[in-house]
């Protein structure tokens, strides 16, 4: 087995959270060594960025055989053929759940992770968020509060660029914005009456990834209104971490970047109580190598940190090295949506909307804000949302027809939510006993489910939907309600979460785990709860501090 030592860290995956800790880590001098088991995207090669549908095979429709032999989670309106580089090949890397339960691994395959498949809605926690778990007893209590976090998010949402709009709300604080992206006249029409229906609702703008001001200094250029976002952008209007994070990295210089590459455990000094390397595979070859460093940032995603983490054992032994506290594993969380409601606007039937922007509407959430609300279930939804027009759908032939064809419908409404899913200690990723994958590590195996909770705050928020759209003026509405499965939402967070009791938390208030001093998690692995907002943005700031935290012990030897 191949050894090598020449790095002062180690980062594993370069997603989101694992491209800023590869920026934050080299700009301090540390030479580092970036680690993805995903193929290589370099910025700017992107395969059908920009291609009409009749220049990509299929029509950019999945194949029904490699749907259902390859890519099982195209089934549920994510890979296409456009985007399928980008995701992981679900027959070469399979996973496993109990019997009359399911998940959704919506897992990227290649180099920049899910920052080049994220939806880019780009929220902040509120202080609610972080004190959630405290007030109403589920889960562990944060170690830190949203003012720790507050000058993180403004130093990575100032250097990312986040569109939206300010609103004051308490509980959706503002970010360091640049100016929102308009909405159009129907949302803008809805805004104005829902408002005024339903006193202390609000309807705004999106907050997006998506830059609405060039930023020259990264070689980055504003959104294009193209939509097709999930291909790669190679204007960079969007945080990637091939636009963003990873040229930051490479121009000091100091990172290495190495792909196919897959971390199986870390390397564990028993004595010492630290993790001195990490062990990988070459997805290409099979040859197997170890890697030291004395610092370790774990980014690989919430499941594959927690797979990785599980995987870091004793020879003959169950149960991890860095699992002193029994709950490595446990209170995994994803958000539970596909609810909502549609309607038609009755106005501006004369106007149509040129572009193809990438976002739309928030309503942010509105329940269990303070003690009188009472609506029978625990913490709360926001929805997502936009209204625009289709062309009519012409039958027949001839210049009828293309007339027709140049035709719109009525302004159309659509408004989903998006809930908060408890921290449970029973939903719970393990390694499968006698499954494993083509490089011999055990399979992740996943028990984990919505409950009753959950079920009701959706049946709310579908009933509430359908209320705000008819309040507003909206005809005919309708609601939907489809199946709720854990993953599905790719948000996956939690089992390593973190808390300042070692025997209740695996990682401390800086990220790091408890049972090693020199490893920390940057990903959503980490998180002790989940608000009902997007989380990527919170990631990011999570890692930018847990990299200047690691850096000063680093220097001041604790590490």
């Amino acid at each position: 087995m191949a050894t090598t030592d020449r790095f002062d860290a180690i980062v594993v995956g370069s997603g989101v959270s694992g491209g800023w800790a590869a920026k934050e880590l080299t700009e301090k001098g540390l030479n580092v060594l970036l680690l993805d088991r995903g193929v290589m995207v370099e910025h700017g090669s992107y395969d059908y960025e920009g291609k009409p549908p009749f220049e990509i095979p299929a029509r950019d429709k999945m194949p029904v055989n490699e749907r259902d032999q390859d890519y099982f989670i195209s089934q549920h309106g994510y890979v296409t053929p456009a985007t399928k580089k980008h995701y992981n090949n679900d027959r070469l890397n399979p996973y496993a759940y109990d019997e009359g339960q399911k998940f959704y691994w919506i897992r990227p395959g290649a180099v920049g992770g899910k920052s080049l498949i994220w939806g880019r809605w780009s929220f902040r926690f509120s202080p609610l968020d972080f004190e959630a778990n405290k007030r109403d007893g589920y889960g562990i209590d944060w170690p830190i509060r949203y003012d720790d976090l507050v000058p993180w998010y403004s130093y990575v949402e100032r250097y990312a660029g986040i569109s939206g709009s300010r609103e004051n709300l308490p509980h959706l604080p503002d970010s360091d914005f640049q100016p929102p992206m308009p909405m159009n006249v129907a949302e803008s029409w809805v805004k104005e009456r829902l408002e005024k229906q339903f006193p202390g609702r609000k309807l705004i703008h999106t907050r997006l990834s998506n830059m609405t001001e060039d930023k020259p200094d990264q070689g980055r250029s504003k959104c294009q209104f193209r939509n097709q976002c999930s291909r790669g952008c190679s204007f960079g209007a969007y945080f990637s971490s091939q636009a963003v994070t990873l040229p930051a990295a490479q121009a000091t210089g100091r990172l290495t970047l190495r792909s196919d590459v897959a971390v199986t455990n870390l390397i564990y000094d028993r004595q010492r109580k630290r993790a001195t390397g990490v062990r990988l595979i070459d997805t290409r070859t099979g040859k197997a190598e170890e890697v030291t460093a004395r610092l370790i940032m774990l980014g690989a995603s919430t499941i594959g940190t927690v797979q990785i983490l599980l995987n870091s054992r004793p020879d003959g032994a169950d149960r991890s090295h860095f699992d002193s506290s029994g709950t490595l594993g446990g209170y995994v969380m994803d958000h539970i949506f596909r609810v909502g409601a549609t309607g038609d606007v009755p106005a501006h039937g004369d106007l149509i909307e040129y572009g193809r922007r990438p976002g739309g509407i928030y309503i942010p959430r509105f329940r269990n804000l303070d003690d009188e609300d009472q609506p029978g279930f625990t913490r709360g939804y926001g929805y997502q949302g936009s209204a625009r027009r289709e062309p009519v759908v012409a039958d027949g032939f001839g210049a009828d027809m293309k007339h027709k064809m140049r035709e719109y419908g009525p302004w159309r409404m659509n408004i989903g939510a998006w809930g908060e899913c408890l921290p449970y200690e029973d939903n719970r990723i393990t390694l499968h006993p006698d499954k494993k994958d083509r490089f011999g590590v055990p399979l992740a195996k996943f028990n984990v489910t919505f409950r009753d909770n959950e079920l009701k705050m959706m049946a709310d928020a579908r009933k509430e939907a359908e209320a705000m759209l008819r309040g507003a003026g909206l005809v005919n509405i309708s609601s939907y309600a489809r199946e709720h499965v854990p993953g599905d939402c790719i948000h996956e967070m939690g089992g390593a979460r973190m808390g300042a009791d070692p025997r209740q938390s695996v990682v401390d208030k800086y990220s790091r785990l408890h049972d090693a001093q020199n490893v920390y998690v940057v990903d959503g692995a980490q998180m002790a709860s989940i608000s009902c907002v997007n989380p990527s943005l919170t990631f990011m700031a999570l890692s930018a501090r847990a990299s200047d935290h690691a850096v000063k012990a680093l220097k001041a030897g604790a590490i």
